[in-house]
């Protein structure tokens, strides 16, 4: 009977201490991967200063000329604001300044127009109605935008790390706990 409790602890020592290993091996993987995709996004953002803004107007442009340029086939909202003692044009996000600069906000579904067009007439109204919010600028002299939500803030780089960081933590307990349980028993079975 004891020689099959051994083998059977023996076993289960062996299983927990792979999963403990794997734990370990796929949360480096996913620190590799986050170190390697969103680290750099979060080091290249310059939208770092919390700012007040007022609004100064907002603009609903269909496919107007901007600069020379056609807008494209949806509609596109304008929002000019006073950031920082200047003026300054307010974009969505840092993806919305990089796919269209002539547009501060640009709908999440371009399949219905209407839809797209309601969509932008509601984020139009809650700048209406809210006429003073914070935004993020840029400490370049020479920057005239502004951001109304940053994707590669803190807060987005600690969500992305709590779950690889959990993972590994458990990983490590689950192969300290693995090594105490050896050590304990060897000492139970000298005495």
């Amino acid at each position: 009977m004891g020689k099959k409790l051994v083998m059977a602890q023996k076993r289960g020592e062996t299983r927990a201490l792979c999963l403990g290993v794997a734990m370990v091996v796929c949360a480096v993987i996913t620190y590799y991967i986050l170190g390697t995709t969103v680290l750099p996004l979060y080091q290249k953002s310059v939208w770092t200063q919390e700012s007040t803004c007022h609004l100064i107007e907002t603009n609903i442009r269909d496919q107007e000329e901007l600069e020379g340029k056609k807008v494209p086939q949806y509609p596109c909202l304008w929002v000019n604001v006073s950031a920082v003692g200047k003026w300054a044009v307010l974009y969505h996000t840092e993806d919305t300044r990089d796919q269209n600069q002539q547009c501060s906000y640009i709908p999440v579904s371009l399949d219905n127009y209407q839809m797209a067009r309601a969509d932008v007439e509601k984020v139009r109204a809650n700048f209406l109605e809210q006429k003073i919010f914070y935004c993020f600028s840029t400490t370049r002299e020479n920057e005239t935008s502004v951001l109304y939500q940053r994707l590669y803030g803190p807060q987005a780089l600690l969500f992305s790390l709590f779950w690889p960081t959990f993972l590994l933590t458990g990983g490590l307990l689950i192969i300290a706990m693995v090594k105490l349980n050896r050590s304990l028993s060897i000492l139970a079975a000298q005495r």
